[in-house]
């Protein structure tokens, strides 16, 4: 037996050199998903995803990446789809919950939080396993427009422009190189379809894209499929070879 198997079996485990293997698996488990974009832009923030369609005989119209939260917030996810939709169902719950309480929107910021504890919880205790899955959560609040993304170990990262899932590590320099604080909605929209056509290997399509926005109204807005597809053909054609 290998001298680290031990460690490598369980999650609550830390190996010599301080290590978790089972949350080491679960962002590998992230980087093999279907890409997804977010960025904040003049007055919104934009999320953006790929379905990741593996055969022609799938329901497209019936697979969802980018869901409404509340009606300022939204988020969408990358790695395990199973795990994800678990944690949109919770975090979902904890934006209702805050709004019946208070009667006022939860803090966004305070949304993720809770969330992110809540998968902690999944890195240190026997038995389980970490969620297998990154949220992208974006929104508008008192405080201004937010990009939070979480990690399986349940750290929370804060972020103007970011992707997570397949490709990442190829469009992180295009949005560190492009982004700007003053863009124009349609301009987010370009830089994030470059993006995620550079992640997809130049595969998106208005069937398998998904777009939403929160703008300052404070109301999440998923473009329709023909919306989606005026946007790609916007597109220069030498970004979309």
């Amino acid at each position: 037996m290998e001298p680290n198997m031990g460690y490598d079996r369980a999650s609550t485990i830390f190996s010599p050199d301080g290590r978790l293997f089972q949350v080491e698996y679960a962002r590998e488990a992230v980087q093999r998903g279907a890409p997804a974009i977010g960025i904040k832009y003049a007055d919104g923030v934009l999320l953006m995803a790929d379905k990741k369609v593996t055969s022609k005989l799938i329901e497209v119209n019936k697979t969802e990446k980018i869901f409404k939260v509340s009606d300022n917030i939204g988020c969408t996810t990358s790695g395990l789809f199973a795990d994800g939709r678990i944690l949109v169902d919770r975090i979902r719950v904890e934006a209702q919950k805050h709004l019946l309480t208070y009667d006022e929107p939860i803090k966004i910021e305070e949304l993720v939080k809770s969330i992110c504890d809540f998968e902690q919880n999944y890195t240190q205790y026997g038995g389980v396993r970490p969620f297998g899955t990154s949220l992208l959560v974006g929104g508008v609040d008192d405080d201004g427009y937010h990009i939070f993304e979480t990690d399986p170990s349940g750290a929370m990262l804060v972020w103007k422009a970011t992707a997570i899932g397949s490709g990442r590590e190829l469009v992180m320099p295009v949005l560190e190189q492009s982004y700007r604080e003053d863009m124009t909605k349609e301009e987010a929209i370009v830089l994030g379809l470059k993006c995620l056509n550079i992640a997809t290997e130049g595969k998106i399509s208005e069937s398998t894209t998904e777009i939403a926005v929160i703008d300052s109204s404070r109301k999440f807005y998923k473009s329709s499929e023909e919306e989606v597809g005026e946007f790609i053909r916007t597109l220069p054609k030498e970004e979309k070879k």
